[in-house]
């Protein structure tokens, strides 16, 4: 999660991680009783990164956002 300057950038360059941002979603879920969804999101979110083959660079990887988040949805 990048909140200095450069995110927008990283972004528009489809470089971000959206971990962050899945995981927010994740709490919210939560918070609405949707206890099942919630844990599948998580559950495609830690199998992507356990997995390995999909990883932004931050996660070491040479994936772009719409990758790693594709293999995310896959695991769903």
């Amino acid at each position: 999660c990048n909140i200095g300057e450069g995110g927008i950038a990283l972004a528009e360059a489809n470089l971000a991680n959206p971990t962050a941002l899945l995981l927010s979603s994740v709490t919210m879920l939560r918070h609405l009783d949707l206890h099942d969804k919630a844990e599948s999101i998580q559950n495609a979110i830690l199998n992507t990164i356990a997995e390995g083959k999909y990883r932004t660079a931050d996660l070491g990887g040479s994936s772009k956002t719409t990758e790693f988040t594709k293999a995310i949805i896959d695991h769903l």
